[in-house]
């Protein structure tokens, strides 16, 4: 749950999935201030978070490739909020795994680390 401020006396704004991934503005005892990829902004329990880096689709449609470029073929299509778990980065490409598929997306139509 992500809440309006640092502790479960204030309001649920939202919740999230497992692997959504975050940017933290600040630091309060045991919460985080958190940013999403649509800019909304709230606190989470730090001990709900987690270093396993992970992206989103902010695209509508984004196309997992066999390799790092736009000419490998396509795998499969991803589409807008989709998470996906971080593999590797390479060259503005990222490596990703995404239920079943494994493949690379062009870092511009994700957000996350």
């Amino acid at each position: 749950n992500v809440r309006s401020g640092p502790g479960t006396q204030h309001a649920q704004q939202w919740e999230l999935t497992q692997g959504f991934p975050l940017k933290v503005l600040e630091r309060r005892g045991r919460w985080v201030r958190v940013k999403d990829f649509e800019n909304d902004i709230g606190w989470i329990a730090a001990s709900l978070t987690h270093a396993v880096p992970h992206h989103i689709v902010k695209s509508q449609v984004a196309n997992v490739r066999r390799g790092p470029g736009a000419g490998h073929a396509r795998l499969a299509q991803l589409k807008y909020g989709d998470v996906v778990r971080t593999l590797e980065k390479r060259a503005g490409w990222v490596r990703v795994r995404h239920d079943q598929t494994e493949g690379w997306v062009s870092q511009n139509l994700l957000w996350g680390w």
